[in-house]
């Protein structure tokens, strides 16, 4: 008797463009109360998406769909993966710098000091996704992240709960948000360095949950106002 064929891979499907524009617009709308607070007239964002490992193909998309909703919130961005952006002068002109699903060393030294200058200086900073999977050994930027990612299971259907729906970034979002997306775990609690956790995921709806025991919740995305000094 031949041997049983192999069962068939199912292919899984990509997120869909609304859930991608939703997801996104929820952190574009937490980068615009970051900025609403510290500046007047129209905020000017550094938008930095270099990368030096792996690199998502969501990277274009959110570039294209900031340089869409950036008129509609009123936010001027600016794109650059030139780590040579980095430096005093060129960080001054910007309100806030977000960094986009970046990965492993995308600074070099000057730039590092340049961001950590800009930061002490009252800057605000925004980071999307993989943000937190560069930098691993910069202290000053672990400590303005809350928290460095560690892994995440294979991209999936999952429940983010709202922890804190008075908040002015979650208020457009049902108590229970269905998503299909890379769940992310961190290696540390960001709420230990200041952070405000305002969502989480409830683990029992998706398999490759938190491997390291973290306080509940399970911190998702947090604003923080971290002071270096």
């Amino acid at each position: 008797m031949r041997p049983p064929p192999p069962p068939r891979q199912r292919a899984l499907p990509s997120p869909s463009p609304t859930s991608f524009t939703r997801t996104l617009a929820f952190y574009l709308t937490l980068a615009l109360l970051t900025m609403a607070a510290f500046t007047q007239g129209t905020p000017r964002v550094l938008v930095y998406s270099a990368t030096a490992g792996y690199r998502h193909e969501s990277i274009p998309v959110a570039i294209d769909s900031f340089k869409r909703l950036g008129p509609q919130y009123g936010i001027e961005f600016d794109f650059t993966e030139d780590r040579s952006w980095f430096n005093d002068t060129g960080l001054a002109v910007y309100d806030c710098i977000l960094l986009l699903s970046n990965s492993d060393e995308v600074l070099d030294e000057p730039g590092k000091e340049a961001f950590q200058s800009y930061l002490e200086k009252g800057g605000n900073f925004v980071g999307v996704h993989a943000a937190s999977a560069c930098l691993f050994t910069t202290q000053f930027y672990g400590q303005e992240l809350g928290a460095w990612f560690d892994y995440h299971p294979d991209i999936t259907d999952a429940t983010i709960v709202v922890l804190d729906p008075t908040h002015p970034s979650t208020a457009m979002l049902p108590a229970r948000w269905e998503v299909y997306d890379e769940m992310y775990n961190f290696k540390s609690d960001p709420r230990a360095v200041g952070a405000k956790v305002i969502l989480t995921v409830d683990e029992s709806s998706y398999v490759g949950a938190c491997r390291v025991l973290l306080p509940a919740p399970a911190p998702f995305p947090w604003p923080a106002s971290v002071v270096l000094g």
